[in-house]
């Protein structure tokens, strides 16, 4: 499994004891999957009223079938062959060929942890009953997690309507012995992964194939993951924020309180408390600013940072409901046994969350990017070297400091401008004008998770820098956060004091930030920030 990062409170980033839920005990929450993802939280079953819900659901459909009823994807082909009647052997047939026809995927793989999530994601949707699917197949799903045994799921091929069906028909496809899998890292055939588990391959009957891959659990599962690693990435670029306030001789009282009750953004007044607190600031500190009003890089990170903040609620409701709810067509009602043929399989909410955050989280990109070529510039720095230039000065005209780093951050920054396009604008008519409207959902979550990784790597280009500036300015003027995060880049990371290649120190300042290692704050109140 991954590496623990913070807990969902944000008061620690120590890693909580693992603890167990049934599925069904309770909604999941972009936390509960996320920790299901690292091996904090085990699903260890089911309540008994998802296996009376589906059982329920099960008999009403097979009751349909004994009545020759025409239920899509049972006794009709698929998408715009719903016209096209399917009866006697061939219905048993069509499982199968679901998932081998949409066995089409390319690109790069779905990472473990994505995978994860992805299992995460459709299993939380068929426990609602409503896909009429038997409880051995939820049964083998936690069976998957727990052996982590994990699916090779392309990750390019989907338009995110109807659902996810090209990245789930892998899922379908190993469930039933075929493809190829990734078993505790080893990959291996989904036969023999299955065998060496001492688990058998199951034979999907009707609607199952369809439940497993006409639901959006590829996009949401992504998505789930994008949330709290959005919130903690504006956490840290509070944190710089902050300690760079500090290295460039910045004027705190751009985060007084009284601002922020003036404009009650609450995102934004959370994100000015945290810089306060971070700097020191009602504790009376003494500050000597070198101008009365800074660069809006500094003075307005709150009101950058929070725009995120504000939207973080919504977007996660968003995509909770979507992870909890019934995401597939047709649906069976437990209660009443009826077919209800429909379109939850759209992926527009989970589109809309994608694109939101991913514009948000390149803001912090662009920002961070702005603070650094503050620190680099020596007519902006107020008296540190320019590019932050650490060499004696004999020999300092030799060297260049952080001078391609700022190059790097800006190329980083304008690659996570330039994938924010929206996805859902993009929609194409496909499969012979069926699915004439889809949500590329898929395709922003996808965007968001790269937007994430290059704003994550230029938030470690930056703390490399504050680091090097505390130490340039030898401390001076440097409160709370700058220190806690000078010191402990220092405990691994020399101060740069001639030209070097610092691929590796940014490797590693992403490894602690990933593994909640990185002292930014916590995420909750200032006073119960664990720094």
């Amino acid at each position: 499994m991954a590496s623990v990062p913070a807990d969902p409170n944000g008061h620690t980033f120590a890693a909580p004891s693992p603890t167990s839920l049934a599925l069904g005990e309770r909604s999941l929450s972009v936390f509960d999957v996320e920790a299901i993802v690292m091996g904090r939280l085990h699903l260890s079953g089911m309540t008994a009223r998802v296996v009376e819900q589906n059982e329920l659901a099960r008999a009403a459909l097979l009751g349909m079938l004994e009545r020759d009823g025409v239920v899509y994807g049972v006794t009709t082909g698929f998408g715009d062959s719903c016209e096209t009647r399917v009866s006697g052997d061939l219905i048993d047939e069509l499982p199968k060929n679901l998932f081998r026809f949409h066995g089409c995927g390319v690109g790069e793989a779905f990472s473990a942890d994505e995978t994860r999530a992805i299992l995460v994601a459709r299993l939380a949707s068929l426990s609602t009953g409503y896909s009429a699917v038997r409880p051995v197949v939820l049964e083998r799903l936690i069976d998957f997690l727990e052996n982590d045994l994990l699916p090779i799921i392309p990750s390019l091929g989907s338009v995110g309507a109807s659902g996810d069906l090209t990245p789930l028909s892998y899922v379908a496809a190993a469930l039933s012995g075929e493809g190829e899998v990734v078993l505790r890292g080893e990959k291996l055939s989904a036969a023999d992964a299955l065998a060496s588990s001492r688990l058998t391959p199951l034979q999907l009957e009707p609607k199952e194939s369809l439940a497993l891959m006409n639901g959006t659990s590829a996009m949401t599962g992504v998505a789930a993951l994008c949330l709290p690693r959005a919130k903690r990435l504006a956490r840290w670029a509070a944190a710089l924020t902050a300690a760079n306030c500090d290295a460039l001789e910045g004027q705190p009282r751009h985060f007084d309180a009284r601002l922020f009750e003036a404009k009650p953004h609450p995102g934004q007044a959370l994100c000015a408390r945290w810089i306060r607190d971070d700097l020191e600031y009602d504790k009376g500190r003494t500050f000597e600013p070198a101008r009365v009003q800074d660069r809006y890089s500094l003075r307005c990170a709150p009101h950058v940072i929070g725009v995120l903040l504000d939207f973080f609620p919504t977007l996660t409701s968003m995509v909770e409901i979507e992870l909890n709810g019934a995401n597939d067509n047709p649906l069976i009602d437990p209660e009443s046994g009826e077919i209800l043929h429909g379109g939850n399989f759209y992926g527009g909410h989970v589109c809309a969350a994608m694109d939101t955050l991913k514009t948000q989280v390149a803001n912090l990109a662009d920002l961070l990017d702005r603070q650094l070529a503050l620190l680099c510039n020596p007519t902006m720095n107020h008296g540190l070297p320019g590019n932050l230039v650490g060499a004696a000065a004999d020999v300092a005209a030799a060297h260049h400091g952080f001078k391609a780093m700022q190059i790097t951050t800006s190329a980083l920054a304008a690659e996570a401008a330039k994938l924010t396009m929206p996805a859902s604008v993009f929609s194409r008519s496909t499969e012979n004008h069926n699915q004439d409207k889809v949500s590329m959902g898929t395709i922003a979550a996808r965007d968001c998770v790269r937007i994430l990784d290059l704003t994550e790597a230029v938030a470690a280009i930056v703390t490399l820098a504050t680091a090097q500036a505390h130490d340039l300015r030898g401390g001076r003027g440097c409160f709370k956060r700058s220190l806690l995060l000078r010191n402990k880049v220092r405990t691994r990371i020399a101060m740069h004091t001639a030209d070097r290649a610092m691929r590796a120190d940014i490797e590693l300042v992403l490894e602690w930030a990933r593994a909640g290692e990185l002292p930014i704050g916590g995420l909750g109140e200032p006073g119960a920030q664990r720094t």
